[in-house]
């Protein structure tokens, strides 16, 4: 059979498939990259005196929730797993609640993230949209970097009794992206728009929510999903406090 020439696009796709951990690295890091050039200047600003304003306090919740995702590291997968097919088979699972847990997980995808992004821009929270895109960008990168250093596998490919739901998940495990994303975006808005009590009940008991549906369409496990919701918390600390000061004076 005679050699077809793919071109350079398709060898540049060939690699893209055989490489995704380091291609979703590139392609955030280039993302991020170009988010930072179009941020107004002052914005930049902002969140360079703010990072060096709290940068040991900074540091001491980066290293704390590195440290707290590195629990993948140690002994009791087999409580893991255990943990994980309890959520994942126990009890009755009618098509709807199916249909429903599938949705509301999209809660901690990217696209509702971006859409909770531009929604702020358009009702006048310029420079909070702003963090919040830049915070996500960044955990992206951060929860991306830790799958590919952590690798470990899915659930459904080392458990065969593994009930999946929708599309099975690409990409590594550990944490969970999702969990990471609704525990960042409840830990920001709470913070900045100073909501009730009940409102900041409400958002985290969705983001807990979210964490839940992981395990339940057979994507993640148990300590995936704490990685995450530790990491999404500090992560929105963070954001909170390295441009708290900045955005003060830029409002």
């Amino acid at each position: 059979m005679p050699e077809v020439n793919v071109g350079i696009w398709g060898h540049f796709s060939i690699w893209v498939n055989r490489h995704q951990p380091i291609a979703r690295l590139v392609g955030l890091t280039i993302g991020l990259v170009v988010f930072l050039v179009f941020l107004p200047p002052d914005m930049r600003i902002a969140y360079w005196e703010g990072l060096r304003s709290h940068k040991i306090l900074a540091s001491m919740l980066l290293v704390f929730s590195l440290l707290a995702v590195s629990l993948v590291w140690t002994a009791g997968q087999k409580v893991d797993a255990w943990a994980f097919l309890a959520f994942n088979l126990w009890g009755p699972r009618p098509l709807w609640l199916d249909r429903m847990m599938l949705g509301f997980t999209q809660i901690g995808s990217g696209i509702a993230a971006l859409t909770i992004g531009l929604v702020l821009f358009l009702t006048g929270n310029h420079l909070f949209s702003y963090k919040f895109l830049l915070g996500t960008l960044a955990l992206w990168l951060v929860v991306e970097l830790l799958k590919f250093l952590v690798h470990r596998s899915r659930p459904f490919i080392r458990l065969a009794q593994t009930r999946t739901i929708g599309n099975r998940a690409n990409g590594r495990s550990f944490p969970s992206g999702h969990t990471s994303q609704a525990f960042f975006m409840a830990t920001l808005i709470a913070q900045h728009f100073h909501m009730s009590v009940w409102v900041v009940l409400l958002l985290y008991t969705t983001a807990f929510l979210v964490g839940i549906t992981r395990m339940y369409v057979g994507a993640h496990y148990p300590r995936d999903v704490l990685a995450g919701a530790i990491l999404g918390s500090a992560w929105g600390l963070l954001g909170m406090m390295v441009s708290g000061n900045g955005m003060t004076r830029i409002g």
